[in-house]
This record gives C-alpha cells, structure tokens and sequence, in this order.
C-alpha cells in the first residue's frame, strides 16, 4: 500500500482542525479516520443520520454516558467495548456510538469513538493504528522534501512551497508505480538528485 493526499486543503495555523471536517468529509463510502482535534458532537450527529462513517480518538474530557457494556473477545488488545452517548445537556447527541478502549505501544489509555458497529472491537483498533500512516507520510515529506523550512515569508510564498512538495511526492510515487521497482520513495529521491541534469 502507497499513501498519498486525496484532498489537501492549507490553511493558516489558527483556525482549529474541527473547522475543516465539512471540506473534508463528503462520502458515505469512507470510513474517515480522525484524531482528537476532529471531535465535534454535532457533526458526529449529523455523520450518523447521512451515514457517514467514522473512527476517531476522544479527548479525556469528553463527556460521556455509558449506555450498554459490549463483549470483548478473548485475547484481544481491547480492553473495553461499550455504547456510548456523548455530550452533555444541548450538546448531548442523540445517536449512539461505540467506544472502544485499547492502550498504545507505551501502555497509555486510548479510548476511540465510532459508529461502525460491523466491525469487530479489534479491527476498529487496528484501523485508528492505521492512521500513523499519515504522520509517517508528513513526517517523510518533512525531511526528504525540505519542508522543514520555508523560503519565504509571505502567505503565498509558504503556500506554493506546500504545494510543490505535495506534488514532488505524488511524482515520485508516480514514477516508482510506474517502474515497478523495490526501491523506496526515499532511494528514488536520492537517484533523481543525482541523475537531476541527465536525459530521461
């Protein structure tokens, strides 16, 4: 499996992740993968009623009313299942979703919500570990494309600089595809620094 961006959307630093989810989020065919900064009730609500389906990660102020305790299978990484309403008073929602309670890899509680109930306990775990997947891929553009810094200062400046680096990934994606090669994005960045001014 590759990742790549399917949407991308820059903004400046301020507005709050949770802002962004209507751009975002738009198919019934999906499951969306969210962390904590995507947390909004209502909109949960409303995901629910169009079908929309989601995995996220809640926030350990989140309030919470326990509706039923779900069976966890033997040996599994899930220490609790249970259906869950969130919210209190007028921000209380009125569908029920499903919070699983796992810990990550240094033994820390992580409690994640969803309206998937298809799934077994672990693969909604599994798929919230999924979403490391986009840190990584943040993580590599940061430092084999250079967008550790910005060369300019003004807004489109920085924002041009975001763009070429998105679009340097998906060639190189691209070219790896289409080589059908073993070799790493991160080899293939190096081999096209190096063969930069030679022909095709």
């Amino acid at each position: 499996d590759h990742v790549y961006p399917d949407k991308v959307v820059v903004t400046p630093a301020k507005p709050a992740d949770h802002t962004q989810m209507d751009v975002f989020i738009d198919e019934t065919d999906a499951t969306y993968l969210m962390d904590r900064g995507y947390l909004d009730y209502g909109k949960y609500d409303n995901y629910c009623k169009l079908g929309i389906r989601f995995v996220s990660r809640l926030k350990n102020n989140a309030l919470i009313e326990e509706v039923e305790e779900l069976p966890v299978a033997a040996r599994s990484n899930i220490l609790r299942d249970v259906k869950v309403i969130l919210g209190k008073g007028k921000k209380r929602m009125t569908h029920v979703l499903r919070m699983i309670e796992t810990t990550d890899d240094k033994g820390k509680l992580v409690r994640i919500i969803t309206n998937r109930f298809d799934l077994s306990a672990d693969e909604i775990g599994d798929l919230y570990r999924s979403r490391w997947e986009i840190e990584t891929f943040f993580r590599w553009v940061k430092q084999h494309l250079k967008l550790t810094r910005f060369y300019g200062t003004s807004e489109q400046a920085v924002i041009n600089q975001i763009w070429i680096c998105l679009i340097a990934y998906c060639l190189d994606l691209l070219i790896k595809l289409d080589l059908e090669t073993n070799k790493t994005l991160s080899e293939l960045v190096d081999i096209l620094k190096t063969l930069l001014w030679k022909p095709a």
